[in-house]
């Protein structure tokens, strides 16, 4: 990341807010558990382009595939991450929420712990490319994953009763696209935007159904394949939609 006397929180890296806010950690636990009731072990996927053998996806490489996907979390006005402890103390990790009322959330509960903050705390986006980059640099974080993409999920492994962990992605086989020569393979983050795109496509509203050509896996299990990959083995070619936008729409602005 390159440096920059800019407001965005990405830039202080330097300053982050090194505490430990046990009791804000706890009541944002009660959360992630509501969110995850159903959670287990489970081991999600996608479909699997090829077995990879070399880690040679570049960084670069993967955190362009996210580009354009907002997060949000909480920073004080210094541009300085506000950090929680996980549920044993045992670390502070930074939170980022895939919804913005969920920030907010987390907002309100900061804003109770005023007297140990430094400066006004806001809630501020970030882009998913950006997150990565500094997951790379060692940046600890924690997803907090819209609920009702949980529900989405649970009810398309409904088959697999040990549950969801992670944030859920959903794909499809037949969005696959080639522009300019290049193959990109959509992965979305609403189960309601993958619905849209696939009820355009004539074969998937023949015979099982459009919820029939979905595959869903989670946002965490995809990176780390991404990450083990090679060069033309197919993972290159997954493509992250944000939410609200088509893929043609999306590529053509990441292309523009």
């Amino acid at each position: 990341m390159e440096s920059s006397t800019s407001t965005n929180p990405l830039l202080s890296l330097s300053t982050f807010i090194h505490q430990h806010c046990v009791r804000l950690g706890a009541e944002l636990a009660s959360r992630f558990e509501e969110t995850k009731r159903f959670a287990g072990n489970l081991s999600p996927s996608l479909v699997h382009p090829k077995h990879a053998l070399a880690a040679t996806l570049s960084s670069d490489h993967v955190a362009k595939s996210l580009a354009g996907t907002s997060v949000y979390t909480v920073s004080n006005s210094n541009n300085e991450f506000v950090l929680i402890s996980d549920p044993d103390g045992a670390k502070s990790i930074g939170l980022l929420c895939f919804r913005q009322e969920d920030a907010e959330a987390f907002l309100a509960q900061v804003r109770s712990r005023k007297r140990e903050l430094r400066g006004q705390p806001k809630v501020v986006p970030l882009t998913l490319d950006q997150v990565y980059m500094l997951k790379v640099e060692g940046i600890a974080f924690r997803f907090l994953p819209d609920p009702v993409q949980i529900k989405n999920a649970l009810e398309l492994r409904a088959a697999n009763k040990s549950g969801f962990d992670g944030v859920p992605v959903f794909q499809s086989d037949l969005l696959v696209v080639k522009k300019k020569n290049k193959r990109y393979c959509p992965v979305y983050f609403s189960k309601e935007d993958i619905e849209k795109e696939l009820s355009k496509v004539s074969r998937a509203s023949k015979g099982l159904g459009v919820s029939q050509h979905i595959m869903v896996g989670s946002l965490e299990d995809v990176l780390k394949k991404m990450e083990m990959s090679e060069r033309n083995s197919g993972w290159e070619d997954l493509i992250f939609i944000p939410p609200g936008k088509s893929h043609s729409q999306h590529i053509q602005e990441i292309n523009a």
